[in-house]
């Protein structure tokens, strides 16, 4: 080695340049890779194992999960509690460990939340080869199980020469501090490669920052798009995750204060104002507040603010039905910019919002218009007081009512987390956000299991902060593995464990669909074959203890408030477990939903299910 280079295994030059990365965006700076996550095989304990325990703690944080899916998730609810300005690391072994990262790596590209793939891979020397775990192509001697990450990644190299991680390390970089760009970035690293020395020239460990830019809307849009807004009469905007990423939400509270224009969210989105600011008009589209949805369907102007418009926010194409309705869409990425043939602010929420906020004195929304969604909101919450109120005490708690009791246990800053099932939708109808990290939903992939690693990112990133992360039976069955990690790293997070037997969403959506429930209970077999018999004697209480959780078991109301005010002031991770009554007690939903039926049948129910659904499909429209 001499002054101007470094002789080090690849592996352990990757470490040291990832701990020399930062963010930053108004002047805070932050580590671009906080930490990684591991699970050791013999595709990356000798060369990224080595790597991490030669550097120590102090250059690279060392996390140990249990599953390699799990981790992504733990990453990703990190980068998202932190606004996307840091990340972690993943490192797995090659086969099982490499492809158990594709579901999170997709759920990361998904949400536009940035996460860094290290899955090992085959010898680039194809010394040994066939290996242990190698997948064989006939004709294509370069795939390998990794390749199934390249569709899920937002950048994906293979590393197959210690020299050629220098440019890709940079360009991994610069993608995942990039906001338009951020998601699930994957460096495939080849086993000898990893071990492999090398002479790295001293600037590749240089500190370097990436600066997170806040690009300003070009003047020729922005000048059309206050055209736009001053001539509508009934304008909405539908806030979206890019609020919260951005850190807008003060912007937007500005923008909404002087203008009048109400604000309904989506599932990201949710808590960019609090829920008992006069404009917030709650959850949009299928799982929508009655507010929400009915000022969508009469609205002439909808200003969409960091949404990607998914199906649920536009009710299949089915909400906004004004015919003059125009869209405007202020969002960092082209893409989503120009969906529903709107006119487009390309550029960073915050200052996109400021902008239009300094080109609108004066102008507000009518007062007519906003008497009407002001008195909606008030119907509303009486709704959400009428589920969430327990008039017996010593009852059974249906779903509605375990909401009720956690809104009553939690503080403003409480993280409560979800990300599948039948919570999803009472939650963006009923939940009651009071800051804009409280409400933490993964709905862009929905992905059960989801909650319970995630909660572990968020406690990592935001330590004291209570989190709570809700799971029905089926969600905690799927992945309840990092419940060890809490207990080891000593991270309080609260599960609250909802048993219901069976996928309850599921369940309801076959109903409405002409599928009968099939397949959705967790029951014994029937006579006819069917899964109609007495529950399964799974106790999933015992089995949170046994993973080291301190577990409270809630029967009533009552006990319920009681286990969750526990549960919050403890200092060790604690499952809150309640059998619910299964009586469906949410509001229905306010828009559809297109979830396709069978053509033709012979069972009497999927045949309504085809005359309800044609009649609903009729409505969709084309926003051209």
């Amino acid at each position: 080695m001499n002054a101007r280079t470094r002789r080090l295994t690849t592996a352990q030059a990757l470490v040291r340049f990832l701990s020399a990365q930062y963010t930053e965006r108004d002047g805070v700076r932050r580590r671009l890779i906080a930490g990684t996550w591991g699970i050791f095989g013999h595709g990356n304990v000798a060369g990224v194992g080595q790597a991490l325990l030669e550097a120590g703690e102090e250059v690279m944080p060392f996390h140990q999960g249990r599953n390699e899916q799990s981790m992504v998730h733990a990453a990703v609810g990190y980068a998202r509690q932190l606004n996307r300005l840091s990340a972690q690391a993943v490192t797995t072994s090659i086969g099982p460990g490499a492809t158990n990262l594709v579901t999170g790596a997709a759920l990361a590209t998904i949400n536009r939340l940035p996460v860094l793939l290290l899955p090992g891979d085959y010898f680039a020397s194809h010394a040994p080869d066939p290996l242990l775990q190698q997948l064989e192509h006939p004709v294509e001697a370069d795939v390998s199980v990794n390749d199934t990450l390249r569709p899920v990644s937002r950048y994906f190299d293979r590393i197959t020469r210690p020299e050629a991680l220098i440019p890709s390390a940079l360009q991994a970089m610069r993608v995942l501090a990039d906001p338009a760009e951020t998601g699930a970035v994957t460096l495939a690293l080849p086993q000898d490669v990893q071990a492999e020395a090398y002479d790295w020239p001293e600037e590749f460990f240089a500190e370097r920052v990436w600066y997170v830019r806040r690009p300003a809307p070009d003047p020729v849009e922005l000048a059309a798009a206050v055209e736009a807004i001053r001539a509508a009469e009934r304008p909405l905007i539908v806030a979206g995750g890019g609020v919260h990423h951005s850190e807008a939400e003060q912007a937007l509270k500005a923008f909404v204060e002087a203008t009048g224009i109400p604000v309904a969210s989506t599932q990201a989105g949710k808590g960019s104002l609090r829920h008992d600011h006069p404009a917030d008009l709650g959850g949009i589209g299928h799982t929508g507040t009655a507010v929400s949805d009915d000022v969508a369907r009469t609205a002439d102007l909808v200003i969409g603010v960091g949404t990607r418009y998914t199906d649920f926010t536009t009710a299949s194409g089915t909400l906004f039905q004004k015919p003059e309705v125009r869209f405007l869409n202020l969002n960092i990425t082209g893409f989503d910019a120009h969906k529903l043939a709107a006119r487009t602010l390309v550029c960073d929420a915050r200052s996109g919002l400021e902008k239009l906020l300094e080109a609108l004195p004066g102008h507000r929304a009518g007062e007519a218009y906003e008497t009407e969604y002001r008195t909606g909101k008030e119907r509303w919450a009486e709704v959400v007081e009428s589920v969430y109120r327990a008039d017996d005490e010593n009852a059974v708690p249906t779903q509605t009512q375990v909401l009720g009791a956690l809104d009553a246990a939690v503080g403003d800053d409480d993280v409560v987390i979800n990300a599948a099932g039948s919570l999803p939708g009472d939650l963006h109808k009923l939940w009651r956000s009071r800051s804009p990290r409280q409400y933490h939903l993964e709905y862009g992939y929905s992905c059960m299991g989801y909650e319970i690693p995630a909660g572990i990112g968020v406690q990592q990133a935001a330590p004291g902060t209570p989190v709570w992360a809700l799971v029905g039976d089926g969600t905690y069955l799927m992945m309840p593995t990092e419940i060890v990690t809490a207990v080891q790293e000593g991270l309080p997070v609260n599960i609250v464990l909802i048993q219901n037997h069976g996928y309850a969403s599921i369940g309801g959506l076959s109903q409405e669909t002409g599928g009968e429930r099939f397949g959705t209970a967790y029951r014994f077999r029937a006579a006819d074959g069917t899964f109609t018999g007495a529950p399964l004697p799974v106790d999933l209480a015992a089995n949170a203890a046994s993973l080291g959780m301190d577990v409270l078991r809630a029967k009533t109301v009552r006990e319920l408030r009681e286990a969750l005010a526990a549960a919050r002031a403890s200092d060790r991770p604690t499952c809150v477990y309640v059998e619910t009554d299964p009586a469906a007690t949410a509001p229905p939903a306010e828009a559809w939903w297109d979830v396709p039926v069978a053509e033709t049948a012979s069972r009497e129910a999927a045949v309504e299910a085809r005359e309800r659904y044609d009649r609903q499909v009729a409505d969709r429209r084309r926003h051209l």
